[in-house]
């Protein structure tokens, strides 16, 4: 039987926050779901974790990769769902019926294109932070995009015959470019109007946001042209600093 959901995780010595993400899959009440967990040929503890775990749904694949998203291409090949949600380590799913109201969204609504929802920002104690600073919008549409990343990858669970590759000439921005990939595309997009997935404060991109937001202006060029680009980033100018602020305050609690 074809799984609905391919709930792909790509790690690589992720043994610190790897346990809350399979926690989090194991517990899930909707079973309708495939769990891929991509390795990067991990020397510490992963894979040990990922085995103990059990999770009868999962398949375990470790093998050297050019980065993130050369192993999320790799997950995408061997994914055999009719949706796709990236889950990184250190993330998990909201609650445990998170994964039902995916599926019942998608059952509701003849299989759309996109499902999505809201995000939390959690730290590694699973203390909530804050809401996400870019809050996914009831109507979802491509140009909503040209805003930034208005839904957080992981919020964002695609119609598998939908998705492309990831751009790897991106190092950290290629989920902003392949979710716009997928809007090109979707001709129906479902939302959630709830958090639907708690996010790891310090992942890959929030250790390297300067190259992250230089990458996502080029792409923002490529799709919503260069002066349109501009002239919104001079809007969004308010809205890094009352972030900043934001930030600055959650690192000193």
């Amino acid at each position: 039987m074809t799984p609905l959901f391919s709930i792909i995780t790509v790690t690589y010595n992720a043994a610190e926050t790897l346990p809350v993400t399979l926690a989090s899959v194991s517990e899930q009440t909707c079973r309708l779901f495939e769990y891929i967990v991509m390795d990067g040929v991990s020397t510490d503890e992963t894979l040990r974790l990922v085995n103990d775990a059990a999770i009868p749904e999962s398949r375990v694949f470790s093998s050297p990769d050019n980065g993130l998203y050369d192993a999320m291409n790799k997950a995408l090949g061997e994914a055999k769902g009719d949706y796709v949600l990236f889950l990184n380590a250190g993330d998990t799913f909201h609650s445990h019926d998170t994964l039902a109201r995916f599926a019942e969204a998608i059952m509701d609504n003849d299989y759309p294109g996109i499902v999505y929802g809201q995000t939390d920002i959690v730290d590694v104690d699973r203390h909530k932070l804050c809401p996400r600073h870019l809050q996914a919008p009831e109507t979802l549409t491509l140009q909503s995009f040209a805003n930034g990343m208005v839904v957080c990858h992981q919020a964002f669970c695609a119609l598998r015959k939908l998705t492309g590759e990831f751009d790897t000439r991106y190092r950290f921005s290629a989920d902003y470019d392949w979710c716009i990939n997928c809007l090109q595309r979707s001709r129906r997009n479902v939302y959630i109007p709830e958090v639907v997935i708690d996010y790891l404060n310090e992942g890959t991109t929030t250790r390297n946001r300067r190259k992250s937001l230089m990458e996502r202006f080029r792409i923002m060029c490529h799709y919503y042209g260069t002066l349109p680009t501009v002239l919104r980033h001079l809007k969004f100018i308010p809205r890094f600093i009352r972030q900043s602020r934001k930030e600055r305050v959650s690192k000193s609690i």
